[in-house]
């Protein structure tokens, strides 16, 4: 054997071995690096800078998490008063009516600007992150990344992945402090990418939005979002009622409203058969958990906090949380 043949099959034995210990990318890897990079193709186009996309794309690999998480989430199935008792407890109103009382001064300020009740706004934030106790410890722009690569909803999650990048980009919030769900939900508000870019505001001043760790910019981005959303500083929420034997079931649900005068004719009561109060307003009827299950008429408020999060139970919890807050 020449000492040529020998030197080759030293070199491709070298290879192969090299071959079999370094690390391969599989097909999925390459597949979510070639759509990271058309991905950051198209957010500096949008104007989104080098800088900000090196810091936050580079690296960035899919969170198998994420994707179980979004494959498995439990069905919601709790009656009103079970979700009412998990949502509202003692300890979350003692909790709260301590906030309102030491950021009275601030919650008025904002209650100027925007018309919404201070109580409203705390519980709001003790709803949806236990008053800034727990945010979520996912990566946003990981898991909102995932999310968009993935196909389920890759639409909706790219559109959310480029709106983080501008949030970035305009320096509200770093990278690693950008934190929150596993399907991207943000800060103490749990706002969206697309509802910090609508609705975020900087109260303090600083130059920043930062619903992460300055409460005077969680406070007035709640009541912008809920003022952006039809809320009326005129009236409540609504209120638990009784209805007529044999009523009418299909008079029930948020696309049908009436004004209370109406309501009252038709022989709905407040729930200790007193008038309905005499409001020159329209309101629906729900009953979160059928029809044997407790009423209610609902305004204009109700229907701005269903743009936060669109379920019956959650509105009605919000509300509730806030009258035990404001008592």
């Amino acid at each position: 054997m020449t000492k040529r043949r020998v030197n080759i099959i030293s070199i491709i034995l070298v290879v192969l071995i090299l071959l079999l210990i370094l690390p391969q990318s599989s097909p999925a890897e390459d597949d979510f690096s070639r759509w990271l990079a058309g991905l950051r193709a198209e957010a500096l186009a949008k104007g989104i800078s080098k800088k900000t996309l090196d810091a936050a794309l580079t690296g960035l690999q899919p969170i198998q998490q994420v994707i179980t998480l979004d494959r498995n989430q439990p069905e919601f199935k709790k009656d009103y008063w079970s979700y009412i008792k998990l949502t509202i407890t003692e300890t979350r109103i003692k909790k709260g009516r301590e906030l309102l009382i030491k950021h009275r001064l601030l919650l008025e300020d904002i209650k100027k600007k925007y018309g919404v009740e201070p109580s409203f706004l705390v519980a709001i934030w003790g709803l949806e992150t236990n008053f800034g106790a727990y945010i979520g410890n996912f990566s946003v722009i990981g898991s909102v990344a995932t999310l968009a690569h993935d196909t389920r909803r890759s639409g909706f999650f790219r559109a959310e992945l480029l709106n983080a990048l501008k949030i970035l980009d305009e320096g509200h919030i770093n990278v690693s402090d950008m934190q929150g769900s596993w399907a991207g939900a943000m800060g103490q508000l749990q706002f969206m990418p697309s509802t910090f870019i609508n609705f975020a505001v900087d109260w303090d001043k600083d130059g920043r939005k930062d619903i992460w760790h300055s409460l005077p910019d969680v406070y007035a981005s709640a009541a912008n979002f809920l003022s952006g959303n039809g809320w009326d500083p005129d009236v409540t929420w609504g209120k638990i009622v009784r209805l007529p034997q044999r009523f009418d079931q299909s008079l029930t649900g948020l696309k049908i409203e009436k004004p209370m005068a109406k309501w009252q004719k038709i022989g709905i009561r407040d729930i200790n058969g007193s008038s309905l109060p005499d409001l020159k307003i329209n309101a629906s009827l729900i009953q979160p958990s059928g029809s044997n299950g407790p009423s209610f008429l609902v305004y204009r408020n109700f229907r701005a906090i269903m743009q936060w999060n669109p379920s019956f139970l959650y509105a009605l919890a919000v509300c509730q949380l806030a009258d035990q807050l404001a008592q």
